[in-house]
């Protein structure tokens, strides 16, 4: 398995397979060729579908800027995996000098095809959680030990860095007010629903609400363009961020703590990267939010003094019922359903550690992480191209973005008149509204000539 620094990194929203790996593979691309006069992109797969949503288009140009960039939009190629991209650059000759064929791998990951990039190289040698339990029985090691023997010197000032950004991500993302970027006009709600949380009394239903505005304000946060972290993923960064900061702001766990249990997190995200997928466009949401919800879970069970046959219980279970969940933005936007489902996992990553916690006293798990991994990647390959971040199925295509009502009025060679507003008869669908109509034809007294239906 690689290292866990690329399971977890910094960067800017709304997608890491749309946004941080594009703008990885270009400032790389730069230090290989410096900054060349053109260049020109073909995005593939999902990276096409849904990479305006996405805003794939404008990391990529302004990660090469000032040059100018040529940005084409694609179905499919031939290449082994779904989601990519091609990049050339072109000289002052306007001479393509160098061509990179990219892969998209899901959290923020890359392989160039054409060289060999240092920061995919094993870290560590076992590929299975039992073979990482086996190391940590005849070695005496927690797994937090197994981490930082295999990561370098300097990994747990990264972990540092990571929780750092985790909670700035949150406690930007509840202060903010206005509207998400994109065509949907959805009004960010995780300051809202902080502000709703600390009115109420009942403990247990004010934590819930605090988790849920934490969830919202991280991944609104990625939303809008912010510096938030792959855990595993951008779309599915408000489930690990929520737990850290929950459990630092309001529980008052220490950093160094925090810091452990995100060690032990990162082992079963980087489990399920390697045996199926954290990307999308390959296994479904079950790939992001369903392994941020285990990954959660571990943590939680960690946090809480579980032992390792619990803490494997808890992220068995936070990926289990996850199972078949389907990656359908709707408008190609990591908004509808993905900010929501991040806050339902945070929640159900606290109910797996509970139920570890007491069912481990009652009997045995028989389903081991490893089976469930497997069973995902499964799974992940019988969902269909569809409802794998193409948003071409699902609720994708069941609720699609209004457009704006158009605001000009009608003209004649003579003079302008006002449009023409008619309100909706016991006929048509009941809207407490009236439709506004641009391209009537009168008659002479400025009436519709004919009925006119409007098919919505």
């Amino acid at each position: 398995m690689q290292s866990l620094r690329e399971l977890y990194k910094v960067g800017p929203g709304p997608s890491s397979s749309h946004t941080l790996a594009p703008k990885r593979a270009c400032l790389l691309f730069i230090e290989e060729y410096g900054h060349l006069p053109r260049y020109e992109v073909d995005l593939f797969g999902s990276l096409s579908l849904t990479g305006r949503g996405h805003f794939t288009d404008k990391i990529i140009e302004d990660t090469l800027a000032p040059s100018k960039v040529e940005i084409h939009f694609n179905l499919s190629w031939e290449e082994k995996h779904p989601n990519g991209f091609y990049l050339r650059g072109y000289n002052e000759d306007n001479v393509c000098i160098a061509l990179w064929t990219v892969f998209s791998l899901g959290g923020g990951s890359i392989e160039v095809k054409e060289k060999k990039l240092s920061y995919n190289e094993i870290c560590y040698k076992e590929k299975s959680l039992d073979e990482i339990k086996e190391v940590c029985f005849n070695e005496k090691l927690s797994l937090v030990d197994y981490v930082f023997k295999n990561e370098d010197e300097t990994f747990e000032e990264y972990l540092n860095l990571v929780l750092t950004a985790m909670i700035n991500s949150v406690r930007r993302g509840i202060s903010a007010s206005g509207v998400l970027p994109g065509r949907l006009k959805v009004e960010k709600a995780a300051k809202s629903l902080n502000i709703q949380a600390q009115t109420i009394q009942e403990e247990t239903e004010k934590n819930k609400v605090l988790l849920m505005s934490y969830a919202y304000g991280a991944s609104e946060e990625n939303a809008s363009l912010g510096e938030v972290v792959t855990a595993p993923t951008l779309g599915a960064c408000g489930v690990m961020a929520a737990l850290m900061y929950y459990y630092y702001n309001d529980v008052g766990i220490s950093r160094s703590k925090l810091v452990r249990a995100l060690a032990v997190a990162g082992i079963f995200g980087n489990l399920i990267k390697t045996n199926a997928s954290i990307s999308g466009a390959i296994g479904g949401c079950q790939a992001e939010v369903g392994t941020a919800c285990a990954m959660a879970s571990a943590a939680a069970a960690y946090l809480n003094d579980l032992n390792l046959k619990q803490i494997e219980y808890a992220a068995e279970i936070g990926i289990e019922h996850h199972l078949g969940l389907t990656c359908d933005p709707v408008g190609g936007y990591v908004i509808i359903p993905c900010i929501e489902r991040n806050a339902v996992a945070v929640l159900r990553a606290l109910d797996a550690c509970s139920l570890s916690k007491y069912m481990y006293k009652i009997k045995p798990n028989k389903v081991t992480f490893d089976m469930i991994v497997k069973t995902m990647n499964y799974t992940g390959q019988k969902i269909a191209i569809e409802l794998k971040e193409t948003s071409l199925g699902g609720l994708a295509t069941e609720f699609e973005p209004k457009e704006e009502a158009k605001q000009c009025e009608l003209k004649d060679p003579i003079e302008e008149k006002p449009r023409i507003i008619l309100p909706l008869t016991e006929d048509d669908i009941e809207l407490e509204d009236t439709l506004v109509f641009d391209d009537i034809v009168l008659d002479e007294n400025d009436e519709p000539t004919s009925p006119i239906k409007f098919k919505l």
